[in-house]
C-alpha cells in the first residue's frame, strides 16, 4: 500500500517541507525494507527495485535519506584462499582474453569459496553463465575435493545440456585439472579454459557472486552448523539470487528473468521473415 501511495508524488520536487519530511520517512521504511531483504543493495539498486513495484525516485533523493539515516549496504572483508595449483597435471590455456560473450551457454565459469561455521569449513563450488551470471550448477560439502566440483559441473550439464563448443573457464586448481572433471568436460563437447597463473582475481564475475553470498546471506545469518548451510544455501541461491536479485550488469533484472528474456527476443528475431531471407 506504501508503494502505491508514494507513487504518484515522487515525479515532482517538494517544496513544503513538512511534505518533505513526511515522504522522506516513507522512503527510509522503504529502504529499511529493501535492505531487510537485500542488505548489500546500494541506492543504484534500491532505485531499480523501487521502480520494478511503480515507485519513481530519484537517485539523488535516496543517496540522501540513505546517508541522513546511515542506511549503508553491508560489507564485509575476508579472503581465504580454495586454489590448490601445485600439482603435475596438464593445464589449458585461457580462452577469455578479448572473448566477448554474446549469448546463454556460451562461457560458463567454476570456482570454489569456503563458509565458516562453529567446528570447520564447509565448501560451495559453483557454476554460472557468465552471460546472465545464473548460477547454473552448485554443489556443498565439508571436503574440498573433486566430488564436490564434478557434482556441481553435472548439476549443470544437467540442466542446461550446452552445445559443443561451450566454454567452461576455472582457476588451475587440482578440483578442475583432475582427469575425472577433465574428462566429462571434453566427453560433453565443452572447451577448457584456465586463468592465468598468479592471478586468483582472473574469475572476477564468479568472486562477485560470492561476495554477494557472503555479505547477504552467510554473514547476515550467522551459520553455525553445517544443517544451516545445507537448508539457508539453496534457498538463497535458487529463489534470493538467481530469482530477485537485482544485477546491474543486466540491465537490473535478475538473472532467471534476463535470461527468459533473451530467450524471448532470439524466439522474436528467429520469427522475423526479414531475418531469414
Amino acid at each position: 500500500m506504501i508503494g502505491l501511495a508514494l507513487s504518484s508524488y515522487y515525479y515532482q520536487p517538494v517544496v513544503d517541507p513538512v511534505v518533505r519530511e513526511r515522504r522522506d520517512a516513507d522512503l527510509r521504511d522503504l529502504i529499511e525494507q529493501i535492505h531487510a531483504d537485500f542488505p548489500g543493495y546500494g541506492y543504484r539498486r534500491i532505485k531499480h527495485h523501487l521502480a520494478r513495484i511503480g515507485i519513481v525516485v530519484n537517485a539523488k533523493r535516496i543517496r540522501r535519506v540513505m546517508r541522513e539515516h546511515k542506511l549503508w549496504p553491508i560489507v564485509w572483508k575476508t579472503f581465504v584462499r580454495t586454489t590448490q595449483s601445485d600439482h603435475g597435471l596438464p593445464l589449458y590455456p585461457n580462452l577469455l582474453g578479448g572473448f566477448t560473450v554474446k549469448g546463454i551457454n556460451q562461457v560458463w565459469a567454476g570456482d570454489i569459496t569456503y563458509i565458516r561455521i562453529l567446528t570447520c569449513f564447509v565448501y560451495l563450488a559453483v557454476i554460472l553463465d557468465l552471460y546472465s551470471r545464473k548460477v547454473i550448477g552448485w554443489a556443498i560439502s565439508r571436503r574440498l575435493d573433486r566430488t564436490l566440483c564434478l557434482s556441481a559441473l553435472k548439476m549443470a550439464l544437467e540442466e542446461r545440456k550446452p552445445p559443443a563448443g561451450c566454454i567452461h573457464h576455472s582457476d588451475r586448481g587440482v578440483q578442475y585439472a583432475c582427469r575425472d572433471y577433465v574428462d566429462l568436460l571434453l566427453e560433453s563437447g565443452i572447451q577448457i579454459s584456465m586463468s592465468n597463473k598468479g592471478n586468483p582475481y582472473d574469475n572476477a564475475f564468479v568472486e562477485s557472486f560470492f561476495k554477494t553470498l557472503k555479505y547477504e546471506e552467510v554473514h547476515l545469518w550467522n551459520y553455525e552448523t553445517y544443517q544451516d548451510v545445507i537448508e539457508r544455501l539453496p534457498f538463497f541461491i535458487e529463489e534470493v539470487y538467481n530469482k530477485k536479485r537485482l544485477h546491474s550488469a543486466l540491465g537490473y533484472l535478475p538473472p532467471e528473468e534476463f535470461e527468459s528474456q533473451t530467450r524471448n527476443e532470439y524466439k522474436t528475431n528467429a520469427t522475423d521473415p526479414v531475418l531469414n531471407l
